[in-house]
């Protein structure tokens, strides 16, 4: 078992007890968060190879994965939220990434931390539509220095190999935007299979109409398979790479396929903080169904090289002013401009 596995463990016990004792703290004391304009894409990549270590030719985050191919069909009704061509009712060929968050290519796939859905839509013309989701219902910082800390404070002291516990009481105690997702961490199990699990926009999108109205939206990826997580026991005892061979024996037997659920906002939901979610009672409706029919390992296949930019966007969505949203590209361009460099 990898040090880094431990560590992470050890990352999310000791998130359980800071986030027990922060239910108690004073509202001033919650108040205490910063609003991350001082963290830069080349910091936060170079504070993940401090936490992660630098593993040449890959990703600094999300760094293990599989890569897949497949389909999109849109439902021809989502148009009047959307002009987008992904809703034109035709096959759009689809390069998915399934991945297990952090930066450890060993980590084993029954750690609790997150599990992300990549897509690339090919749409006619040669357009592109990139998705980049979590399986998370929120993300865990509500800007870019939050996620940042939560990286530093989640790396190893040397004089134990393990993160100090001090330092990551006093991350969660100041900042409570990332008490949401890592209560879901904690509380929810991993999935059985990158097959049985949901995956959310977590950011707030922009609809584009046929007449230039705009809707606020967010989405979610829901499986035919149903959702399935692990036991206890089954976490103790799961392979370290079992995720990728499930997906791959799943979709030899047959297609796997998530419909895409889109959810309205209304007046007052926040479009610019990904740490709160909207009610589940927002209006909502089947907007496609994306079908995976092949997988494999990712090195030498198709989305390897894909960057899964977000604001790779064709005409018909746009970005809202979420900061991490826009933040990402950036520090994404940063971790490529390495990964192509050997470094």
């Amino acid at each position: 078992m990898s040090r880094l596995y431990d560590d992470q463990r050890l990352f999310a016990r000791l998130a359980i007890s800071s986030l027990a004792v922060l239910a108690a703290s004073t509202p001033a004391r919650a108040a205490e968060t910063t609003t991350g304009a001082d963290v830069t894409p080349v910091q936060v990549v170079d504070d993940l190879e401090q936490t992660f270590g630098v593993h040449p030719g890959q990703r600094r985050n999300h760094t293990k994965g599989i890569c897949a191919t497949g389909d999109f069909v849109g439902i021809p009704a989502a148009a009047a939220l959307s002009r987008s061509r992904l809703f034109s009712g035709d096959h759009v060929p689809v390069v998915a990434r399934f991945s297990v968050a952090g930066g450890n290519p060993n980590v084993p796939d029954a750690t609790k931390n997150a599990r992300g859905m990549a897509l690339e839509f090919r749409l006619p013309g040669g357009n592109l539509q990139h998705m980049t989701m979590l399986n998370t219902p929120v993300f865990g910082a509500m800007n870019p220095r939050t996620f940042d800390d939560m990286i530093v404070a989640s790396r190893p002291d040397p004089k134990t190999g393990k993160p100090d516990p001090e330092k990551l009481h006093q991350f969660f105690a100041s900042h409570p935007d990332a008490s949401a997702q890592a209560r879901f961490l904690t509380s929810d199990n991993p999935p059985v299979s990158y097959a049985t699990s949901a995956y959310y926009s977590i950011h707030t999108f922009k609809f584009i109409d046929a007449s230039g109205g705009i809707h606020l939206i967010r989405w979610r990826f829901v499986p035919h398979d149903g959702e399935k997580r692990l036991t206890t026991s089954e976490i103790a005892t799961a392979p370290r790479d079992f995720l990728e061979q499930r997906l791959i024996e799943r979709v030899s037997k047959g297609p796997a396929r998530w419909d895409m659920i889109v959810y309205e906002g209304e007046p007052g939901d926040p479009e610019d903080n990904a740490t709160i979610a909207w009610p589940e009672t927002r209006k909502h409706f089947r907007a496609g169904t994306l079908t995976i029919t092949d997988a494999k390992a990712q090195s030498g296949a198709e989305c390897e090289k894909i960057n899964f930019n977000p604001l790779v966007m064709a005409d018909g969505i746009a970005a809202t002013n979420d900061p991490v949203l826009l933040f990402r590209p950036v520090a994404y361009a940063v971790s490529a401009g390495r990964r192509a460099a050997g470094k």
